[in-house]
């Protein structure tokens, strides 16, 4: 059985660094965000027992939804300069130990990986990320899955499609259109004025989408009719930008995401570099019990 571990790092990168405490390499450089980022992977390896791995960046330029909407995500504090200098040593860290890298310019992480996952044909899929945006790509039909850390960085819960209509009140195919009504102060678009969680699920249950509400508009009890007349234009909009993309322009090699190897000695000698004591024997005794594994899977 094939399983695909498609990893959003910019994700758990923001997370890893607010989780983990200050710490500095031997040259004094930050690396926390790193190191956090590297237990994550080993604990979801550890846990999840996959054959691929991959991991999905985002580009410095802004994205196609900039050009939508300018204000887009403008209201989020800037990255850290700490957890800035770090993105180029995971990438580091990544290429030694065999794991490919996605990004594309004009496009969101979020984009690569609603590609890549659209275009696997991997048993199954298993999307780790910190952000609930990604649960509109969970598909039972295609097995796609997604593995989300809470309560810091060792434990996670996996969403189906139950768990993710559980939390989200939708189908997960529906959380473009949830958003396109209700909107995302974190990504600085509003949806329709006056429209809440609570009505936008209702709605959105009773006419399968944001285009079968509008159609639908003279079923609308009045006062919520006019509310969605009036925000028209920004249902629309809002729909467009929470909707993950998932025709990126990027050659996909799924071969490549088998050749991980995380016990080699450029991994160990990389992490001599960062001060990677303890996850150095960490990384040696998870590499052991998956080679020991591979063996016994051969007998």
């Amino acid at each position: 059985m094939t399983k695909l571990l498609l990893i959003d790092g910019n994700a758990i990168m923001h997370r890893a660094f607010h989780a983990i405490p200050p710490l500095t390499t031997p040259d004094q450089e930050p690396i926390n965000a790193v190191y956090g980022f590297v237990s994550i992977l080993l604990n979801v390896i550890q846990n999840l027992k996959p054959t691929h791995i991959t991991v999905c960046f985002d580009e410095k330029e802004k994205t196609f939804r900039n050009e939508i909407l300018p204000a887009y995500q403008s209201q989020r504090p800037p990255t850290h300069d700490d957890l800035i200098s770090q993105f180029d040593k995971a990438r580091e860290f990544l290429v030694v130990a065999g794991i490919p890298i996605y990004s594309k310019s004009g496009f969101e992480a979020d984009d690569a990986i609603g590609t890549i996952a659209d275009q696997s044909k991997m048993d199954e899929v298993v999307i780790i990320t910190g952000d609930r945006d990604i649960l509109q790509l969970v598909n039972d039909k295609k097995n796609i899955k997604l593995f989300m850390p809470v309560g810091g960085l060792s434990n996670g819960k996996i969403y189906g499609e139950k768990e993710t209509i559980e939390r989200m009140g939708v189908m997960p195919a529906l959380i473009p259109d949830l958003k396109g009504l209700i909107g995302d102060p974190s990504d600085n678009y509003k949806g329709v004025a006056g429209i809440g969680p609570v009505t936008a699920t209702k709605l959105l249950n009773e006419f399968g989408s944001v285009d079968g509400i509008y159609e639908n508009i003279d079923k609308v009890n009045v006062k919520v009719r006019d509310k969605l007349i009036s925000g028209k234009k920004d249902a629309q909009m809002s729909h467009k930008l929470a909707t993950i993309i998932k025709d990126v322009p990027i050659k996909i090699d799924f071969t490549q995401m088998d050749k991980w190897n995380l016990g080699s000695n450029e991994v160990l000698k990389l992490f001599q570099e960062f001060g990677f004591k303890t996850l150095s024997q960490r990384i040696i005794s998870v590499n052991k019990k998956i080679e020991e594994e591979k063996q016994g899977a051969l007998f």
